[in-house]
């Protein structure tokens, strides 16, 4: 009996602006721009207005309509910062469908950082930051953790049980598993009762990349040709865990793809079979025992055929931004200044250094799906800009005893 567990991310960055070596020291506005690829307040609204909105709207009389129906969700604060600022009422949504009792939501860090590769304290700060804005909006306290781009080892398990959760969710990566498969429960390497849910990342990516590829030998997808596909894990499996990015539903499919007609379709043709049902995340680890534990002993994530980090740091310009970033925590955070404090946790957001991605760039693919630049290296030169005036605001506005070795100087930005 497969349950179909769903779990979408929903996440939109602060992008810089354009911020040219000659800001530096003039200029502490980062992320406010009226430039159109730049300008946060307008992609977020396109983006409202072609898939969060229709989705949720869908996802919600799925929930009234059919009381089987159930999913999760995961916001970045940095999103849910963004919704209140410019569309309070995707808010109200989203709390229609948590206030049904069949909609899970999950914690991650607020930032949507890979903080947890230079900075366990402020890898535990921001996801402090996040559970208690997950309680302020909807009064409701996660069980369940998702790193940011579903990055996983043993060590963020075993750290997700020492902070009190139930269970974390990774990837299926077929290097990983071996012989095994991602539709059971599983324990987290060396850790004491912490379950891990994996991703069934190939019926997973039929939606999110696949279902609008006309060259695909499953196109074209219907609910009911999904709905066979679930029904046939049975005997093999006791969950399938479809994790996708919520713009997956009129962003990346566009709603002429039909891709909201599948949607509303999918639980009646998941139900018809008796066998089927839908659980959310907690109730998954609750039903069903581990099969053993599995050894994630390299870093993965659900980016890229790799299904590791190299998307973020697969070449020296991303990994220098990212250890720039990091290199200013404690200077940063013993200003006291929250705007500056505010300002150096968007610029650790996993975006920026994506868009530094030099993979296959030639080839248009999805590393530049919602790039405002031109090229990685634009993407490089201004996030170096930007850590440069951050650099000299702290030459000024740090105490002494914490500031940092004077680094700053006009034109000292790459």
């Amino acid at each position: 009996m497969p349950s179909v567990c769903f779990y979408f991310q929903v996440h939109q960055p602060y992008r810089i602006k354009h911020y040219p070596i000659f800001s530096i020291g003039e200029d502490h506005q980062y992320f406010n721009s009226t430039q159109d690829r730049l300008d946060n307040e307008m992609v977020l609204r396109k983006v409202l207005r072609k898939s969060y909105l229709p989705a949720t709207q869908t996802i919600l009389k799925l929930l009234q309509d059919n009381p089987d129906f159930k999913a999760s969700f995961s916001f970045s604060g940095v999103v849910l910062d963004q919704f209140l600022a410019y569309a309070p009422e995707i808010i109200d949504l989203f709390r229609a469908a948590v206030h049904t009792g069949r909609v899970e939501l999950l914690d991650e860090t607020y930032y949507h950082s890979l903080a947890f590769l230079y900075s366990r304290d402020e890898f535990k700060r921001q996801v402090a930051l996040h559970r208690a804005k997950i309680k302020e909006l909807f009064d409701y306290e996660p069980r369940i953790f998702r790193n940011t781009e579903l990055s996983y080892n043993n060590e963020i398990g075993k750290l997700a049980e020492e902070m009190g959760y139930d269970a974390v969710l990774a990837e299926g990566v077929d290097w990983i598993l071996g012989w095994r498969n991602p539709n059971f429960v599983y324990k987290v390497e060396g850790a004491d009762h912490i379950k891990l849910l994996l991703k069934n990342y190939r019926l997973s990516d039929d939606v999110a990349f696949r279902f609008s590829q006309r060259s695909w030998e499953g196109w074209p997808l219907t609910a009911e040709k999904f709905a066979h596909w679930i029904s046939s894990v049975n005997g093999n499996g006791e969950t399938v865990n479809l994790f996708m990015d919520y713009e997956t539903f009129g962003e990346h499919q566009w709603e002429d793809t039909g891709i909201f007609e599948f949607l509303r379709h999918l639980p009646e043709m998941i139900l018809r079979n008796p066998d089927n049902n839908f659980k959310t995340p907690s109730e998954v680890i609750d039903a069903y025992e581990p099969r053993g534990s599995i050894d994630f002993n390299y870093l993965s994530s659900w980016a890229d055929i790799e299904r590791d980090l190299s998307a973020w740091l697969g070449n020296t310009m991303q990994s220098k931004a990212m250890a720039s970033v990091y290199a200013l925590e404690q200077p940063v955070l013993a200003s006291g200044d929250k705007r500056l404090i505010a300002d150096w946790r968007k610029l650790q957001t996993s975006d920026h250094f994506y868009y530094m991605s030099t993979k296959w760039f030639q080839d248009g693919d999805v590393h530049k799906y919602f790039n405002p630049y031109e090229t990685p290296y634009d993407a490089f030169i201004n996030y170096m800009n930007v850590l440069s005036d951050m650099e000299y605001r702290l030459s000024i506005e740090v105490p002494a005893e914490h500031a940092l070795m004077p680094q700053w100087a006009p034109g000292s930005a790459v």
